[in-house]
């Protein structure tokens, strides 16, 4: 996952965690005040602090506007961490443990003009905390799992889904609890940071779905502490015309037959194969890499989780060796390539790593004629779709199997600014 999604998904976390730190936030703060207040006499604020000053600090809030904290004489400051619901752990601090980058919920009087707070109470997330909360997640949904939705049961709050391979895929029950965070992407944005609290009813069959939780033993279960689903359509196709002042392409669509506009925005990700590395994904698909030892599809973990499929991912493409990790299809022996995908011990590659390590092309780099796959927003058919994800230079896979796209994009997609589990190592 990428670090600008994960901090995005942490200032959701942390909103969710103070609004339910919010009731015993008003008691502490009202027996701070001794007045009896009532909730509509105070104001609260939800915020990052930017600046601190000798009377207090700067607080550039989630509603875009700076606040300047002023701390009464007898204002309560506790920190919490960013995984607590109640202040049963909380710690009293002094306004000098108080820093830039710390997340604060304030409550106090607001000035006429609203540009200051005397604020009563506040409540802190300190920095650090949050990075380490940060990275703790980003491992979390590097070892989740991730897929097309095959089918949603209600009464047993599970979601099947099946994830990539080369040949085959392995389908995974993924659990639902009430504590489950369930999101959900905009119909007409690739951006996570327009994702909206989703339902279990929202979810459908042929969704993409992200999920984050505990894996069982055997990985053919998964129970969610956190899901991200989307309805995004995969389109393969031949460039019929390229608009470089309006940033679109128009797309003849290999299933439908019919043309696709195609949106291209700043948050659009768009990357060229090279020539050799679509032979191989080609003859793989066709059933050339099935002699593998521990070939696609026979239950190896998901998403590039195990021995091998770390190392695999972080060589070149083009390099010595890179047939495949322990387990994967021989070096040389037309299995999966794992030079830039990661092959998995006994399973496919790892398609999100693979993508994010192709080079990164440009409009100007397509022509007319160019074969692409593309991840893209739902769209309508006058308005168009807009591109999430991009691929060029994929002739021979298209070739190999209509099916191609679905099977390449199936987990590895990456919603312009990162899906859950896109990205590189390092910033995941």
């Amino acid at each position: 996952m990428r670090k600008g999604t994960c901090r995005r998904m942490m200032d959701m976390n942390a909103r969710r965690v103070f609004t339910s730190l919010w009731t015993s936030f008003l008691v502490i703060s009202l027996a701070a005040t001794g007045r009896g207040q009532t909730p509509s006499a105070v104001y609260r604020a939800l915020g990052a602090v930017v600046s601190i000053e000798p009377t207090g600090f700067t607080v550039q809030t989630d509603s875009g506007t700076r606040l300047a904290v002023m701390l009464s004489d007898n204002a309560i400051l506790l920190r919490v961490a960013p995984n607590q619901k109640d202040l049963k752990n909380a710690t009293k601090i002094t306004a000098a443990d108080i820093a830039v980058g710390d997340r604060v919920m304030v409550r106090g009087h607001i000035s006429d003009d609203q540009k200051s707070l005397l604020a009563t109470a506040a409540i802190v997330m300190s920095k650090a905390d949050i990075a380490q909360k940060q990275a703790a997640e980003r491992a979390e949904w590097q070892r989740g799992v991730g897929g097309l939705v095959n089918s949603v049961d209600p009464v047993t709050s599970t979601i099947t889904i099946s994830t990539p391979g080369f040949g085959a895929t392995k389908k995974i029950a993924v659990h639902v609890s009430k504590d489950t965070i369930l999101r959900r992407y905009a119909a007409d944005s690739v951006k996570f940071d327009d994702a909206k609290p989703g339902t279990f009813a929202l979810i459908q069959p042929g969704d993409q779905l992200r999920a984050r939780g505990t894996r069982s033993a055997d990985g053919n279960d998964f129970a969610a502490q956190e899901v991200v689903s989307g309805s995004f359509r995969n389109i393969a196709g031949t460039i019929s015309s390229i608009d470089t002042s309006q940033n679109t392409i128009s797309v003849v669509d290999l299933k439908t037959k019919k043309p696709v506009l195609v949106k291209f925005t700043t948050d659009s990700q768009l990357h060229k194969m090279d020539p050799m590395m679509a032979q191989r994904i080609a003859f793989a698909l066709k059933g050339g890499g099935a002699g593998g030892s521990g070939g696609a599809g026979q239950g190896g973990p998901p998403s590039g989780a195990g021995p091998g499929g770390e190392a695999a991912a972080a060589r070149p493409a083009g390099s010595a060796n890179s047939g495949g990790g322990p387990g994967g299809a021989p070096g040389g022996a037309g299995g999966p390539p794992d030079a830039q995908g990661g092959a998995r011990p006994g399973g496919a590659p790892d398609f999100s790593r693979f993508l994010s390590r192709l080079p990164a092309a440009t409009l100007a780099d397509l022509k007319k004629g160019d074969a692409v796959m593309i991840v893209a927003s739902q769209g309508t058919e006058s308005a168009g779709v807009t591109a999430i994800t991009v691929l060029s230079g994929v002739e021979p896979i298209l070739t190999a199997t209509p099916s191609a796209s679905q099977a390449m994009f199936m987990a590895g997609w990456n919603l312009g600014g990162g899906a859950p589990g896109g990205g590189e190592e390092g910033t995941q």
